[in-house]
């Protein structure tokens, strides 16, 4: 086993399967020695596993559930990197994660709901998984997502 797969089997992660594009575009591609991710959703089977906006009233997305999402997002994200590097082993940095909240309009708590990403990204690389980020509040997100994310990572 390599590295990384030594420390989510540690951590008792299991990567899912690169998540299909829901229109034209691929999930992650290689720019010399960056790798940029396409937005990533909380895809678990296929199926998002809540839609709507993050917030703190009646009928919205409870903020903890918000930050496991993103932690998905993050997962989903390491997929569509292995599957064009092909191994995690090779990230030498997690560069830059963008998160983007889907958020009612008095919900402020996106840098929160991040950490969900960030966390598990240091989980996984240690000091290789301290980035660069941005928590970005939205109107609304691909498919009523109340989440998605981004990554850079470089690699070697």
């Amino acid at each position: 086993m390599s590295q990384i797969e030594d420390r989510l089997a540690e951590l008792g992660i299991e990567l899912p399967s690169v998540v299909p594009p829901v229109a034209t575009y691929v999930p992650a591609v290689v720019c010399g020695s960056l790798v940029f991710t396409s937005g990533q959703l909380p895809m678990v089977s296929g199926a998002l596993p809540a839609t709507g906006k993050v917030g703190d009233g009646h009928g919205l997305v409870p903020a903890a559930d918000a930050h496991d999402y993103a932690r998905q997002c993050a997962l989903n994200a390491l997929a569509a990197i292995q599957a064009v590097i092909g191994s995690l082993d090779r990230v030498t940095q997690v560069v830059k994660v963008t998160g983007f909240v889907a958020s009612d309009p008095s919900f402020t708590g996106q840098p929160g709901v991040v950490n969900g990403a960030s966390q598990v990204l240091g989980d996984i690389f240690g000091d290789r998984g301290v980035h660069a980020r941005s928590a970005v509040g939205v109107a609304v997100l691909p498919l009523d997502s109340p989440v998605e994310l981004e990554l850079i990572v470089s690699f070697a």
